[in-house]
């Protein structure tokens, strides 16, 4: 509590309120990992990336107030590194936060703060012809990279690689083309040409070079369509997982598949944004007794893999059971989660629940079922952007 009260006041102390400041008019430099020709005329929200395990949601929260109030907030975590969004009420707001706030650390790390922007927005160079450039300076961006670039009109997307500690340049990208004689062209012309304070080189990438684009963090690389399951009890089966993720409603799944005896298993969706949305609802939901837990799989969806959606899983058998009687059970069960659960934790509260399951009337009803009564039900599908 002390360490948090303490990095509080340094916040408050490096970040004025912007009340403060004298400018009326502050508008961040269009940088970082946005896609080509993106406006923020409209943008309220903010991406945080680089974020230390140790901040919490609360001071994170205390941090972005102090540049104006907040509408919403999320914050998604992970083992190296976490990264959230910030919605402010006004768009002045947000770009005092990217101005401010970029590059600051918390822990002794620095937060990446940039515009938020949906997924949808980035165009997919799957199939593109790509472009090595090396020997970037370190104030070279994507939007300075893609602007260099696109006095060639097939010119679709430009990154830089960043280092994910640090948040600084490795020094080097790749530019995406629609047309190979463009791609061409960029490098015959602009290979030796100055940017920023150096010479750059440029290449055709190699098939591991554009592989590392590819594989760039799969919270904004839209290839990255599959969720990871694990923690999955021995008993869970294919039909269990799909079943599980089905009833979430993130989107439209095209494959599941389960290693039982590994504990863990895959669930495909169509797009990113749905993947993402099913990593952020389906997250510690519990699966026979078990938190499950979500995140992406290791590599992205290769290029021309099956995109035919799986039917709706059957819905779980229950002998002696009626849709009105399964009903009644789903909200009985969802009512004794809520008010009952320090009575089940005691022999006679958990026989007690057990008959009145049985007593309507699901005779033969397995404990796989009767355990089922610990599982989340599906929340309401939620805004995400996609950084």
């Amino acid at each position: 509590m002390m360490q948090h009260q303490r990095l509080k006041q340094q916040t408050i102390m490096q970040y004025p309120h912007p009340a403060l400041l004298a400018a009326p008019q502050i508008e961040p430099i269009l940088s970082g990992n946005l896609p080509p020709g993106f406006d923020s005329s409209t943008c309220r929200s903010v991406y945080v990336g680089n974020i230390h395990p140790q901040v919490t949601e609360p001071l994170l929260q205390e941090v972005f107030s102090n540049t104006g109030p907040i509408e919403g907030f999320k914050l998604i975590r992970k083992e190296k590194s976490s990264y959230g969004f910030v919605d402010y009420f006004d768009r002045r707001s947000a770009a005092l936060a990217i101005v401010t706030l970029n590059g600051r650390h918390l822990f002794g790390q620095p937060i990446k703060v940039n515009w938020a922007y949906a997924s949808s927005q980035r165009e997919d160079t799957t199939g593109h012809f790509n472009v090595f450039v090396g020997d970037l300076s370190p104030e070279v961006t994507d939007a300075t990279l893609y602007a260099c670039f696109s006095v060639y009109r097939s010119c679709s997307d430009a990154r830089v690689m960043w280092d994910q500690k640090t948040g600084r340049s490795r020094g080097f990208g790749f530019v995406s083309f629609r047309s190979q004689q463009d791609a061409q062209s960029a490098i015959n012309d602009l290979n030796g040409k100055w940017l920023g304070s150096r010479q750059i080189r440029c290449n055709w990438a190699t098939k591991e070079e554009s592989q590392e684009k590819n594989d760039d963090a799969p919270e904004y690389n839209l290839q990255y369509t599959t969720v990871y399951v694990g923690n999955l009890a021995s008993e869970v089966t294919s039909v269990d997982l799909h079943r599980q993720f089905h009833a979430l409603g993130a989107g439209t799944i095209e494959d599941v598949r389960v290693q039982r005896d590994k504990g863990f298993g895959f669930v495909r969706y169509s797009t990113h944004a749905e993947a993402a949305l099913a990593i952020q609802m389906g997250n510690a939901r519990i699966l026979y007794g078990k938190p499950i837990k979500c995140s992406w799989g290791s590599k992205p969806t290769p290029p021309g893999t099956s995109s035919t959606p799986l039917p709706p899983p059957a819905v779980a058998h229950m002998p002696g059971l009626s849709a009105a009687d399964l009903a009644a059970y789903e909200r009985q069960m969802a009512l004794s989660k809520m008010a009952g659960a320090q009575a089940l934790m005691h022999p006679q509260g958990q026989h007690a629940l057990k008959q009145a399951v049985m007593g309507m009337g699901a005779v033969g009803t397995s404990q796989a079922i009767y355990d089922g009564v610990f599982q989340n039900v599906a929340t309401t599908q939620q805004l995400m952007y996609f950084h």
